[in-house]
Order: C-alpha cells, then structure tokens, then sequence
C-alpha cells in the first residue's frame, strides 16, 4: 500500500510540475495583459496635462440681489440639466418626495407674503479659465447672468473682483478681466484645433463641481456636432467626462494640455452627470471671445433670408438627389440676398465654400462669416445650379428656421369654393375674404377656405386663410391655375407637389404634398 502510496506520489512529481507551469504561463498572460488594462482607465498623460493646466482654471462666484418675497431657495449651486449655471436651488433640499415638503412649501409661502422682508444676496459658483496674462477669463454667460458681483478664485485660493467685457447670449459665452497681484505670473491656457477632434480621443473637464474646488475628470469624445436645440448656432462637442452643476464655464482639454472646448451643458434627470456633457468647440469660443475683446458684443454676418429643412418630399419636387441644403423660404426686402438675386425656392447647397448638407448648417456658416465679405452662394433653382455674389451684412436677427403655424380662423359655412384639389378647398382672393381671415393686400395668390380631415394637408398643417403662392414655383392667381398644374404634375408622375404659401401677414414657407 505504501509502494502504491509512493508510487502516487511519485507520479504526481510531472503533475505539479506541469500545475506551475501552467500557473506560470497564466501569470505571464495576465502580466503582459495588465498595462492594455491600464491603459483601458485612461492613458498616462493625464496626470501630466493636469498638473500642467490646473493653475489656468479658475471658480467664478457670483453674486446678485433678488427680491426675498419672490424667491424661497438659496443659489450656491449651478442649475440641474445646464452643466452649471444660474441656479437657485437649495443644496440642503429635501428629497421631492419627501412628506415634509408640503410644510416647507407652505413656511416659505408665508415668508413670501411677509412685505417687510428685506432684500437678500444669493451666490453662485461656476467655472472659468485664463487666456491672457494680464487676467482675461473665459466662462459661460448663464455663469454671469444678471450677477451685481463677479469674483474670480485663482487655485491657490486668491480671490480677486471682476468685470464683465462682454457676452453673447447665443454662444452662451462670456469675457471677464480682473487685475492679478503683481506678484503673481498667471498660467495662461492655450487653444487647441477643435476640428481636429476625434471620436473616442481622451479629453480633460477641469472645473468646479458642485462648489468643491478645481477637480479633474477624463473621458473620451463621444460625439462631434450635436445639435441640443439650445440655440441657431448649436454645434457642440458630446463628452463622458464627468461634467456637473458648478463646471459651467470650464475648460475641455485635449491630451497636450490644449482647450477644445467651453462645457457648458449635460443632460441628467439628476443634476449630476450620467455621461452625457457638451461643450461649445474651441473654433467657435476663439472667433467670438476675439469680438468680445475687441467690440463688446459679436457681431454675426447676415444673409436675410428665411430657411426651412429641404424634407425627402420637398428634394423630390425640387428633383435634388440626394435631399441636402437649407430651403429659402422667404428673402428679406432690405437684406442682402434680395440684391443679389437670391428668391424663395432656392437651394442653398454651398456658401462660401463651405458645404451646406442641412438647413443648421447655414446659420452657422453665415454667422461665421466677416460683416461686409463678398462670398459666393452656391443655389439650386428648377434643378440648375447657379452662383451669386452676396456682401453680408450685419445679423439683426438671424437666418431663422420657418415654423408652421395652426391658424384658427373662423370656419365658413357658404365657403365659395371655385375647386378643390390635395384635399384643399380654394377660392380667389377677394375683399371679402381679406378681410375675413385678415390677408393683408400685398399678399398675392389663391386662398384655403378649408382643409379635409385626415389628409396630407391637414397632416402638414395648412389651414383655412392660408394663401397658396407658387404650385412648383410657378405663380398661381386663380384657383384653376391651382387645379390645373396640380392636374398636369400628376400627369406627370410627380409624387409630391410643391407649394410656396403664405399667412396673412405675407410670411412664407414651402410645403410638399402628397398627390395621393
């Protein structure tokens, strides 16, 4: 028994010889496996890039005087859902579903109604960064807004009074100075090229999270031109860098210590990041905080024209292929496309030089673009393409998108209806109905006097007293005119039909639909 004892020991000498070496191989594997783990958290280089950049970033605070009467919370934090901010939201708030938030409710609604309460300061903490030496800070506007004080803490804690150099509202971006100790050499952050941005390269938010202080966090580029419908110019940077209430302002760095972006947005139920931030792109914070610095305020070019999306049903009357460009709906009587040539119907597809693929792109393009520059507009025009020579003007109000509106005019019950065609009910225009759904004189063309339910036209919003101008561009009085060229397009195999329309203010917008 001891033989076979001893046997069995014996033989389990390969045995184990064979375990440590298995053991061995699986060591080596995961040693040589650990540094792409590593590298999986993060390259080495942040550290570095932090170290080197941490002292460009600063914490704005914000103070301003609000009326107690009308305001129960206390503002030491940015708002929730806007990456920081102006808000007015108590830190120590109970839970919303919390029982005890109806006598909270109702103690601060009797303070509300104490008409001797005074006055009262409420603060607020965001972020910003150094561009200049001689104390020029970069943040966002709603970091700002309406503030009676703005003090700017430097990361040694050095707390020093600002002042406002200007802002833009539709950038959401703001210029401070304040004058640094003479003793004191400030790090200035340098800008980096937005437009060389990868998805997935590793970026740096440095700001001031919830009132704690300069913090670092890291994470990749997650998307590039989101469109968050904050405003006409949104052409941000998505992010999963942790970016929460109080980093407003911050900057976005990439890899060699390099500002691409201003964050100054998340989108979070909570108020706290869930991976989803976004940042204005470098390109565009460096053109305005120049005009900012220079003239107080931004001054945009202007093409004064009304755009809408060209939709697959609008490409196909139009016969572009594939849908792209911003269709001009309406042309400005004062604004430069009117000298140039430009009219309702055009597509534009490129301006000056740059690729127009979607309507947002054209706003962006011409606010871009130098006051008083000649560029070329590329157009479509009944399936042509054709160039003109526009000097841009100054922005007023913008290249706004055109918004179909319900109208709510009184229903007829002795419609004159001359013809009916797309589910429309048509009618000349004549004193009478002028005055009835109040169509001013200068608006020209044929007249809906009712719309049928369920069809393609109700579905896209036309409604009794809108005016019928062009039927695929071509201009239209009577509504046989209407009846006619409908007629003849479906002859023609035509899917959709183009209409050129009017409200009774003269307003127009294009509408495709359906023959069917």
């Amino acid at each position: 028994m001891s033989d076979a004892r001893r046997s069995s020991g014996r033989s389990s000498v390969p045995a184990l010889s064979a375990l440590v070496t298995a053991m061995s191989l699986m060591l080596a594997a995961a040693s040589s496996l650990a540094p792409s783990a590593a590298y999986a958290r993060g390259p080495d280089g942040i550290a570095d890039v932090a170290e080197k950049v941490i002292d460009s970033v600063v914490n704005i605070s914000t103070s301003q005087t609000v009326d107690a009467r009308n305001n129960s919370g206390d503002g030491d934090s940015d708002s929730p859902g806007s990456g920081g901010g102006k808000g007015k939201r108590n830190p120590n708030a109970l839970p919303p579903d919390s029982p005890f938030n109806e006598f909270f409710d109702e103690f601060f609604k009797n303070r509300r109604g104490d008409k001797n309460m005074q006055p009262r300061k409420v603060n607020s903490l965001g972020s910003g960064f150094i561009i200049d030496g001689s104390g020029v800070v970069v943040t966002n506007n709603h970091v700002i807004a309406d503030a009676d004080e703005i003090n700017v803490i430097l990361n040694d804690g050095t707390k020093i009074k600002a002042e406002l150099v200007g802002n833009d509202k539709k950038s959401d971006l703001a210029v401070l100075k304040f004058t640094p100790p003479a003793d004191k050499k400030l790090v200035v952050a340098k800008f980096g090229d937005s437009d060389k941005l990868r998805l997935g390269e590793w970026v740096i938010a440095i700001g001031n999270p919830f009132s704690l202080g300069g913090t670092v966090t890291a994470g990749i580029v997650s998307a590039r031109n989101r469109d968050i419908n904050s405003g006409p110019y949104d052409n941000y940077i998505q992010t999963d860098a942790a970016i929460n209430r109080g980093n407003s302002g911050g900057p976005l760095f990439n890899l060699d210590g390099e500002v691409i972006g201003v964050n100054t947005a998340i989108i979070s139920p909570s108020g706290g990041s869930i991976g989803i931030g976004f940042a204005v792109p470098s390109k565009t914070v460096v053109g305005i905080v120049d005009q900012l610095r220079q003239y107080k305020e931004v001054r945009r070019g202007w093409l004064g024209v009304r755009i809408q999306q060209v939709t697959d049903e609008i490409a196909d009357s139009l016969n572009i292929k594939p849908a792209r460009g911003a269709l001009v709906a309406g042309v400005d009587d004062k604004g430069p496309a009117k000298p140039a040539g430009i009219e309702p119907g055009d597509v534009v597809i490129s301006f000056d030089g740059k690729e127009i693929k979607e309507m947002k792109d054209l706003p962006r393009a011409v606010a871009d673009t130098t006051v008083g520059k000649a560029v070329d507009v590329v157009i479509i025009r009944k399936g042509k393409e054709e160039t003109k020579k526009v000097t841009l003007g100054r922005l007023d109000d913008g290249e706004k998108p055109v918004e179909a509106s319900i109208k709510t005019g009184p229903d007829a019950t002795d419609k004159p209806v001359t013809q009916n065609a797309l589910g429309l009910d048509l009618a000349a225009l004549s004193k009478d109905l002028r005055a009835k759904y109040k169509i001013k004189d200068k608006v020209k063309g044929v007249v809906v006097v009712n719309v049928a339910d369920n069809s393609d036209a109700a579905d896209k919003r036309l409604s009794a007293g809108d005016v019928i101008v062009e039927v695929a561009q071509e201009a239209v009085s009577t509504a046989a005119d209407v009846k006619k060229r409908v007629d003849q397009l479906k002859k023609d195999g035509k899917k959709s039909i183009l209409l050129l329309v009017s409200n009774g203010d003269g307003e127009l917008r294009f509408v495709a639909l359906s023959v069917n």
